[in-house]
C-alpha cells in the first residue's frame, strides 16, 4: 500500500519535495496557503552541476532551462573591466524553475489556500492541522514552508531568522532596452562591483515566458547594501505608515525609499549599472536574515530548503540546497527519518557558513577600495560566489 506525504509549502521546494516522494512512489499532497499560483518576480536563479542533476532525477524537462555566461566580469566605479573570470553557468528564473516542478505534481494534487499552521503525530501517523480548523493525516509532513516555517517553529521555537545587517535590491531591466554598448559589453556577463561595504551582481535571464531570443531576454540586477535595523524598520513601513515585520510586499515600498535607492546608486555605481537600473521595471527589496536548524526532523515530520536552514544568496544555493534535500528525504522516507538529518544538516550548514562568510567579505571596511578595483578579496568573491559549497 502506497504511503502518503503531506507537503507544506508549494515554492520550489515544497515541489521538489513532492516530486522526489512521487518518483519514490509516495501519494503526495501540497498545499500551499497563497490563494494564487505563486510567481517569482523574475528573480534569477543560477545553476549548478548538482540542480541539474536533481532536475533529472525527478523527470524534469530540461529544455530551455535558461541563458549560458561564460565569464565572471568584475568591473570598476569607471565602468572599466577590473578583473576576468572564465565560469560557464546556465542562469535561470525563479518562475522557469517553478513551472518546471509544478508540471510533475497531478491533477488535484496541488492545493492553492490551504495554510498549514501546526502539527501532531503518534505512533499512528502524523496529522497536518490548518487554519480553517480542519485536519489530515498521512505517513510523513514536510515543511517546506519557508524561513518563516509554521513547522519549524513547533519542532524548534528556539530557532528563529536574525538580521543579517543588509539588504538586497533586485531588479529587471529587458535587454532591448538597454544601450548598444551595455547590451555588448555588460549583458553577456555575469557581472561584479566589489566597492567597500557592498556589492553589485548582475547576469542575464531569459525575457517572460522564458523567451530566449537575442533582445527579448532580460539583466537581472542584485544590490547588497548595508541598513541600519532604525533604516530597515522605516524602509519596512509603507505609506499608511503600517509597519511588516520580516518583509514588505513590494507594491507597499514608499516612493521615498526608491528615491534614496537612485540616489545613491548615482552617487556609488559605474555608469553601466546606473543605466540598468533606470531602465529597469520597478526594484523591490528583501532584508537578508540567517537562520540554521540542528535538527532536520522530529518523528514523522521533516523540515526541507529554506525552512530548515538560510544560506544568503551569495552562494546561490537556496534551490539547490532544497533539490538535494529533496532527493535525500525522498531516498530515507520509508526508514528513520534521523539519516536523513544527519545527511542534510552538515551539508546546509556548509553553505550558510560559507553564505556568512561572503557576507562578511563585503561588508569589510576598505577606504582603499571605493573604486571596487582594489578589493582585496575579489578574487574569491569571483570565485566562490553563487558556486557549489563542496
Amino acid at each position: 500500500m502506497a504511503r502518503r506525504a503531506i507537503v507544506s509549502g508549494g515554492s520550489i521546494g515544497g515541489l521538489f519535495a513532492a516530486a522526489a516522494l512521487l518518483r519514490a512512489g509516495w501519494i503526495v499532497d501540497v498545499f500551499e496557503r497563497s490563494e494564487v499560483e505563486l510567481a517569482g518576480r523574475g528573480a534569477g536563479i543560477v545553476t549548478h552541476d548538482t540542480l541539474i542533476a536533481a532536475f533529472r532525477a525527478v523527470g524534469a524537462d530540461l529544455a530551455d532551462l535558461g541563458v549560458q555566461v561564460q565569464d565572471r566580469v568584475a568591473y570598476n566605479k569607471a565602468g572599466a573591466v577590473a578583473a576576468t573570470l572564465p565560469f560557464a553557468q546556465i542562469v535561470t528564473s525563479w518562475d522557469r524553475i517553478h513551472q518546471m516542478l509544478r508540471r510533475l505534481i497531478p491533477q488535484g494534487h496541488y492545493h492553492l489556500s490551504h495554510h498549514i499552521m501546526g502539527y501532531s503525530q503518534d505512533s499512528t501517523g502524523v496529522r497536518a492541522q490548518f487554519a480553517d480548523g480542519e485536519t489530515l493525516e498521512a505517513d510523513l509532513l514536510v515543511g517546506a514552508d519557508g524561513f518563516r516555517s509554521a513547522i519549524r517553529a513547533q519542532m524548534l521555537p528556539e530557532v528563529t531568522p536574525e538580521y543579517s545587517g543588509y539588504v538586497v535590491w533586485r531588479a529587471l531591466a529587458h535587454e532591448r532596452n538597454l544601450p548598444p554598448k551595455i547590451q555588448a559589453q555588460i549583458f553577456p556577463n555575469f557581472a561584479f562591483f566589489a566597492p567597500s561595504g557592498s556589492q553589485i551582481i548582475g547576469y542575464p535571464i531569459a525575457g517572460p515566458e522564458n523567451d530566449l531570443r537575442p533582445g527579448h531576454r532580460r539583466y537581472n540586477f542584485v544590490w547588497y547594501k548595508p541598513v541600519t535595523d532604525d533604516d530597515l524598520r522605516a524602509m519596512l513601513t509603507d505609506s499608511k505608515g503600517h509597519y511588516h515585520p520580516v518583509s514588505i510586499p513590494p507594491p507597499m515600498v514608499r516612493g521615498a525609499v526608491l528615491d534614496d535607492l537612485y540616489a545613491a546608486a548615482t552617487a556609488q555605481l559605474p555608469a553601466p549599472f546606473i543605466e540598468i537600473l533606470g531602465q529597469s521595471e520597478r526594484p523591490f527589496f528583501t532584508p537578508i536574515y540567517d537562520h540554521h536548524s540542528p535538527v532536520m526532523h522530529a518523528g514523522r515530520v521533516a523540515l526541507l530548503g529554506d525552512a530548515a536552514c538560510v544560506a544568503r544568496p551569495h552562494v546561490g544555493m537556496g534551490v539547490t540546497k532544497a533539490a538535494e534535500d529533496a532527493r535525500a528525504l525522498a531516498a530515507h522516507a520509508d526508514g528513520d527519518l534521523a539519516a536523513y538529518s544527519a545527511a542534510r544538516v552538515p551539508a546546509s550548514l556548509r553553505a550558510h557558513l560559507q553564505g556568512r562568510m561572503l557576507g562578511g567579505l563585503m561588508l569589510s571596511p576598505d577606504p582603499a577600495n571605493a573604486d571596487g578595483a582594489h578589493n582585496v578579496h575579489l578574487a574569491d568573491i569571483m570565485r566562490l560566489t553563487a558556486a557549489t559549497v563542496d
